[in-house]
């Protein structure tokens, strides 16, 4: 008869954790399940599948298949060693066959019997399984506003169906909220999976989102950047009097705590304040006068 490499058909390594294991049959299970699956094969699939996870889910029976060795291939003729009695392992019902949980699409290969015996638990039934459907991701788009402040949106989720989703106040770009049962549906009693959306924060003409951190370009007058000033500053939470230092040089970045994106660590509020010179027909007498009696030349530290 012919050696089945359990390992393989599932897809995972011989030293591979019994969670991994389970991972990788839930996974191969809603893949090739016929009631959700439209491959050709999804029946033999399955029943190669439920095998593998009938030999390898269950710790003793892993042991006993791993105890003919690593070295047998997929495909090569196979007979028990000498001396082989099938699996009797503790908990086994008649024939030696514990429960496992796994779907019962068929009979078991031959393989299959030759170590672990037939006839199975309570007469050959086994429990049926549930698997949770698989999670859909998908993506909306949603104003800086609405990343601020929260809303309730409708989107269309990735089958093309409306859903109603609500954006907490304090929104990241890249986070990402979760509906639930929105997935794909579940296998026998399983749960369906959840709806999985993206948030992305559409460009705004006045701020720059950095993860929770916010950044606004002000205009400041070239009197106010030297003599320093008191102004009035908009905000995306309302005007605040910000204080432009003495000497401040077009560029430089006033920083106002927690004024960003609200969450359990609010984002910060950047102002670039940015120098403005008045029109020429307005003062230029003033450019005039300022250039002959000044010295100022800011260029003199260039090098090359």
């Amino acid at each position: 008869m012919e050696y089945k490499d359990y390992y393989k058909i599932l897809g995972v390594d011989r030293n591979a954790s019994q969670d991994e294991i389970k991972k990788a049959y839930r996974k191969l299970a809603r893949k090739y399940h016929p009631d959700v699956s439209k491959d050709p094969q999804a029946e033999t699939r399955i029943k190669e599948v439920n095998e593998a996870y009938e030999a390898l889910g269950d710790p003793e029976k892993r042991k006993a298949y791993d105890q003919l060795g690593a070295n047998w291939r997929q495909g090569q003729d196979f007979r028990p060693p000498p001396g082989w009695d099938g699996w009797t392992g503790a908990g086994a019902g008649a024939g030696g066959r514990a429960r496992s949980g796994s779907a019962d699409f068929g009979g078991f290969s031959d393989f299959f019997e030759s170590i672990f015996g037939g006839g199975g638990a309570a007469g050959g039934r086994r429990r049926g399984f549930d698997v949770r459907g698989a999670d859909r991701e998908g993506v909306v788009e949603v104003t800086l506003d609405q990343a601020l402040h929260g809303a309730e949106l409708s989107v269309t989720d990735p089958r093309g169906r409306p859903q109603r989703v609500r954006i907490p106040a304090g929104a990241k770009d890249g986070s990402r909220v979760r509906v639930r049962g929105q997935g794909d549906p579940g296998v026998g009693n399983g749960a369906p999976g959840d709806l999985l959306l993206e948030i992305r924060i559409k460009p705004d003409p006045h701020y720059r989102v950095d993860g929770r951190d916010l950044y606004r370009d002000i205009p400041i007058t070239p009197w106010e950047a030297a003599l320093g000033a008191t102004i009035e500053a908009p905000t995306p939470h309302g005007p605040v009097n910000l204080k432009v230092p003495k000497g401040s040089q077009s560029g430089k970045q006033v920083r106002l705590k927690g004024r960003g994106l609200p969450g359990k660590t609010p984002g910060d509020l950047y102002l670039r304040l940015m120098i403005h010179v008045p029109p020429e027909d307005e003062a230029g007498e003033w450019y005039e006068k300022m250039a002959r009696s000044s010295s100022f030349n800011p260029r003199e530290l260039l090098e090359g």
